[in-house]
C-alpha cells in the first residue's frame, strides 16, 4: 500500500459523494483520473487490504435487525461449525476470540423476528447453544482508522 492508496481509504472513511459520478468527483479531489481510483480501489479488494468497499445501512431503519451472537465451540470443531454459520447470508461478521466463548459473529436480517428464527435453525445445524445479545441502545462514534 502506497502513499495514494493511504489517501484514498482515509478520504473514503470520511464519506461518498452521492452524485451521478461519484468516483469522479473523489479522484478530482485526489487529483487523479477516475479510472486509476477504480483500478486501485480493485486492487486493494484482491489482496484483501480492504475486506469490502460499500454503504453501511441501518437495518432497523429499514425495519430489519442486528444482533451480536456468541457460542463456546469446542477448538476441534471450531473449522467445521464456522463453515456452517458463515453458509447463512444473514452472518455479516464471525470473529474467533481467546475466550470461552470463543465464536461471536453478527446477524443481520429483514426483520426483528428473523434473528431468533436464524439463530435456532444454527442451533440445530451445530448442536451447541447459541447465546444472542441484542443491543439495547446505539452510540454513534464516528469510528475512523486513519492509514
Amino acid at each position: 500500500m502506497d502513499v495514494l492508496d493511504r489517501k484514498i481509504i482515509n478520504l473514503l472513511q470520511a464519506g461518498f459523494p452521492l452524485s451521478e459520478e461519484p468516483y469522479l468527483e473523489v479522484a478530482q479531489q485526489l487529483d487523479i483520473e477516475e479510472q486509476e481510483l477504480l483500478d486501485r480501489l480493485s486492487n486493494l479488494l484482491e489482496k484483501n487490504t480492504l475486506s469490502r468497499f460499500g454503504p453501511m445501512y441501518d437495518a432497523q431503519k429499514l425495519g430489519g435487525a442486528f444482533s451480536l451472537v456468541a457460542v463456546r465451540v469446542p477448538e476441534d470443531d471450531f473449522d467445521k461449525v464456522a463453515e456452517i454459520v458463515n453458509s447463512y447470508p444473514e452472518v455479516a461478521h464471525n470473529y474467533k476470540r481467546d475466550h470461552g466463548y470463543n465464536m461471536w459473529y453478527v446477524l443481520a436480517t429483514d426483520s426483528p423476528e428473523k434473528i431468533a428464527e436464524v439463530n435456532s435453525d444454527i442451533e440445530k445445524k451445530i448442536g451447541m447453544k447459541v447465546f444472542n445479545m441484542p443491543k439495547l441502545e446505539e452510540y454513534y462514534i464516528g469510528l475512523r482508522l486513519p492509514v
